[in-house]
């Protein structure tokens, strides 16, 4: 009975974990196969140029160092050191990602290197994917001069100096940096198991500056990865840490100064004038005599006499 009920209790987180299992695998067999192969028939071939660029460029320079002077030139163009002044290491990594590397097979490495281009050209576009390319190349050879010129020891951190005269050239680091960076963007763990897991296993088996380069490439894919698509969060960030500046007062710009005025000229003093002579005085004029003229004048009624206290009688009083 006891048996019984263990296994009851398993069988339903057994039916989930498959569950869960089903869904991963048939979520990513479409994020990294029936998507890329939906953009390939859509675009066409026009879809694979990086992949076939890569490809063609590093059958290309391996034939060219098969001959003593070619191997001269691939040295000269794409061959990077730890040595080497890094103004030329720059110049020189971008022809790296098509120089073979010495002690890896070339015709097994250009089935991963078409593979990875081509997936990534397809999910990612052509500018995102030889950014990604690139970075990962370039974060694997800056951290491998940081690590010789710690030297050994710091906990197997540094590398002997030895190292700085190693050949780095070859596209295993930019293939590592793409396959690991699209498990990421596309929530792939099995493509993730098999290229960050391998790279892992190889730098503890073989210790050596290649395999420092691809766990440093495998980070740094991880990395880029993590920030897709926060673009926003990002400048909102960096905006946060700037430190802002509170607008102060104006100063105000001096006023010139007026031009003093020019002294006004005195006036003239005026010419006292000449006194006036006295006047004769004029004679008075006579008024004028206006003519009378004869009318006749017709005398005033006399008035009647006052008597003293008495009025005087009507004709019937008498």
């Amino acid at each position: 009975m006891t048996a019984d009920r263990h296994l009851d209790r398993l069988r339903p987180a057994a039916a989930r974990l498959a569950r869960f299992t089903g869904r991963t695998l048939r979520g990513e067999w479409h994020a990294i196969v029936v998507d890329p192969v939906r953009q390939l028939a859509r675009r066409g071939l026009s879809g694979l140029l990086l992949a076939f660029v890569a490809a063609f460029g590093v059958i290309f320079f391996h034939d060219i160092a098969q001959h003593p002077t070619g191997a001269v030139w691939v040295t000269r163009l794409g061959g990077v050191k730890a040595d080497l002044p890094l103004w030329l290491s720059l110049l020189r990594t971008p022809v790296s990602l098509y120089v073979p590397a010495l002690d890896l097979p070339v015709w097994a490495g250009i089935t991963q290197l078409f593979l990875a281009f081509a997936l990534a050209e397809l999910t990612l576009g052509r500018s995102r994917t030889l950014a990604i390319a690139y970075a990962t190349t370039l974060a694997g050879t800056l951290v491998a001069r940081l690590m010789i010129a710690i030297g050994p020891g710091w906990s197997g951190l540094g590398l002997p100096a030895a190292c700085g005269q190693v050949l780095d050239t070859g596209p295993s680091a930019a293939v590592v940096g793409l396959f690991t960076y699209l498990s990421v963007v596309r929530r792939a763990p099995v493509v993730f198991t098999l290229t960050g897991g391998s790279m892992v296993w190889e730098s503890i088996a073989v210790p050596n500056l290649a395999g420092r380069e691809h766990l440093i490439a495998v980070g740094s894919a991880v990395v880029l990865g993590l920030l897709h698509g926060r673009r926003a969060q990002l400048r909102a960030l960096g905006r946060s840490l700037l430190p802002t500046r509170t607008p102060g007062p104006s100063p105000t710009a001096p006023t010139a100064p007026t031009a003093p005025t020019a002294p006004t000229a005195p006036t003239a003093p005026t010419a006292p004038t000449a006194p006036t002579a006295p006047t004769a005085p004029t004679a008075p004029q006579a008024s004028p005599v206006l003519p009378v003229t004869a009318s006749a004048t017709v005398p005033a009624p006399a008035s009647p006499h006052p008597t003293s206290g008495r009025t005087p009688m009507t004709s019937l009083e008498r």
